[in-house]
């Protein structure tokens, strides 16, 4: 009989969920429909450093609505923010956790109205809102708009809205010339309206390398007026528009890792939660990649503080986790960093591919050299101990370095010299992005995140500086 859900998937799997999530067959995770470049994908990196960027959001993302009297009281109840400060036209990043307190994931919520909000991001956020609405006796309506699929292979393609956002040192005269005027610069996570072509389109104060910059949303029935517009726009002032290729490798210089494990893969406490998520769920499908290699699921699993979350956690609410997380000494957790690659190992790294006699290194993807949808690559010091997780490999144009964000160990500090293990072990696992290779310990600097030290200091992302959202 075949599993109709990811608790019978996991019941069926002889040597567990690590096994099964290590040798997943999804494929690699897909920025959907965006065409992968429009000029190539080191120009469009740089120009979000050094003109100006157009990012299609439009496909990559779930939108989740929630709508009456019990939304922001299902909020409440799963996240680790407060929200006692979010009113009308305001976004706020969303946290969950599991009643252990490890993450579930995040994402934006915007609040557009009194009773209605829009969770937007990947799917384990939206599983776990959809999950408690349904069961919890809320009073709230929730309507689901799922990312676009992967591999469309030519049928057509459609959203709810289409999102996008103007970016870079030039973003604002992008804007006033869009708009026709001067627009006022909001405060950040601050939403307001702009004029497009004619249409009126919603918009969220947000911003990169410390330049002001817009997020915009409309019925995606006006998706090339409104894209068309923008770039006729911004072509006096170097805007690019980015492909997704060059967009998955932004979070790198940002310091947002993207795609922790989802926590719900053990506990009795969440046995209703994986007989309600379906097989054809994110949770199901997920594809764990990297040398990293424990038979405990738990190893997997990450806390708010490790993801630099810690200044979320708020205590004037009750919410999934709260013991748990008030119980934890933040000093001893796990911390965000940055791990920058020696490029004398890169090079070897891509010589390989070259040499006839032995078997190559793992390959080495450019701008983005994620492999599955959830990465843990081992952190190694002198002596071999794992002493930490590397979650998110690429390569940065504006940087001209291999780059990964991982969490170590207390006491790690910035300057620091390890070793990251690229490769699985023995020649690899069988997922479908994986090929036989060898594995090789590259050395690495611990530095501060995020890495660019003008990002750094003047992005305005809150949990960027360890705020309070």
């Amino acid at each position: 009989m075949e599993p109709s859900n990811l608790q019978e998937i996991l019941d069926a799997a002889p040597r567990g969920p690590v096994d099964l999530l290590r040798n997943s067959r999804i494929g690699a995770y897909i920025y959907p429909v965006v065409a992968s470049e429009f000029t190539n994908w080191r120009t469009e990196v740089r120009a979000w450093r050094e003109t100006a960027v157009l990012f299609d959001q439009s496909h990559h993302m779930d939108n989740l609505f929630l709508k009456g009297p019990g939304a922001l009281k299902l909020i409440s109840d799963t996240a680790i923010n407060s929200v006692a400060n979010f009113p009308v036209n305001r976004a706020k990043q969303y946290v969950p956790t599991t009643p252990s307190g490890h993450v579930i994931g995040d994402g934006i919520l915007f609040r557009e109205a009194e009773e209605e909000f829009v969770y937007v991001g990947r799917a384990p956020a939206a599983n776990w809102l959809r999950f408690h609405a349904e069961t919890g006796g809320y009073d709230v309506e929730v309507e689901v708009d799922r990312r676009s699929p992967s591999r469309p292979m030519g049928k057509p393609v459609s959203r709810k809205y289409w999102r996008l956002q103007i970016q870079g040192p030039n973003a604002w005269q992008v804007i006033e010339k869009v708009n026709g005027g001067p627009v006022d610069q909001l405060r950040f996570f601050h939403m307001s309206t702009l004029d497009v072509g004619g249409e009126t389109v919603r918009t969220l104060r947000h911003g990169m390398a410390g330049a002001p910059g817009l997020e915009l949303w409309g019925p995606y029935e006006s998706y090339d007026r409104v894209r068309e517009t923008i770039l006729a726009a911004g072509a006096e002032f170097g805007l690019e528009p980015v492909g997704a290729r060059a967009y998955s490798s932004n979070t790198l210089e940002s310091g947002w890792i993207p795609s922790p494990l989802p926590a719900i893969y053990s506990g009795e406490e969440l046995r209703p939660y994986r007989e309600w998520l379906g097989t054809d769920s994110y949770e199901a499908n997920n594809a764990v990649a990297g040398s990293f290699a424990s038979a405990n699921i738990e190893d997997y699993y990450t806390t708010p503080h490790a993801l630099g979350y810690g200044g979320f956690i708020k205590d004037d609410h009750d919410f999934i986790g709260r013991d748990a997380l008030l119980a934890m000494d933040p000093a001893a957790q796990r911390h965000k960093v940055t791990l920058a690659w020696d490029d004398a190992d890169m090079a070897r790294i891509h010589a390989s591919m070259y040499d006839r006699a032995n078997l190559p290194y793992k390959f080495f993807d450019l701008p983005n050299a994620n492999y599955g949808s959830s990465n843990f690559d081992s952190v190694i010091d002198d002596d071999g101990k794992v002493v930490g997780l590397s979650m998110f490999t690429g390569y940065s144009a504006n940087e001209r370095r291999a780059l990964s964000l991982a969490v170590v160990d207390p006491g790690i500090e910035a300057g620091r010299r390890l070793r990251v293990v690229w490769g699985e072990p023995d020649g690899g696992t069988r997922k479908t992005t994986v090929e036989p290779h060898r594995q090789l310990a590259v050395g690495v600097e611990v530095s501060p995140v995020p890495y660019s030290s003008e990002v750094r200091h003047n992005y305005e992302g809150a949990w960027r500086h360890a705020g309070s959202v």
